[in-house]
């Protein structure tokens, strides 16, 4: 199980996975090039949302499918101060945002 985690100290942001640091994943999309923010939903929090996903899911497509919504329903509402997440968690969360909007498969035109 993985462990998430940030903590603000004055102006300065500090995301890890397991105790090392989080990949931004630029890769994929770069909404903040300045870095991760939480608490609010803006281009800090996107990134921060993309790249616990892309982490999490080791998965680019699946991370880039559900990270908004993960944004608003999880980032956004993160203490300012400090947040931990698990895997286990994620995962949960995950669920619930599937069936909440589900994704369309097999779909033909």
């Amino acid at each position: 199980m993985k462990l998430y985690a940030g903590r603000r100290e004055g102006y300065a942001v500090s995301v890890t996975v397991d105790g090392r640091r989080l990949n931004p994943r630029f890769d994929l999309w770069n909404h903040s090039p300045t870095g991760f923010e939480w608490g609010y939903g803006g281009s800090g929090p996107a990134q921060l949302a993309l790249a616990i996903l892309a982490d999490h899911c080791q998965d680019g497509e699946r991370a880039l499918n559900f990270y908004q919504r993960f944004k608003w329903a999880v980032v956004a509402r993160f203490p300012h101060r400090s947040w931990r997440l698990t895997s286990e968690q994620i995962d949960l969360l995950l669920q619930k945002l599937q069936e909440q909007v589900p994704l369309l498969e097999n779909v033909t035109a």
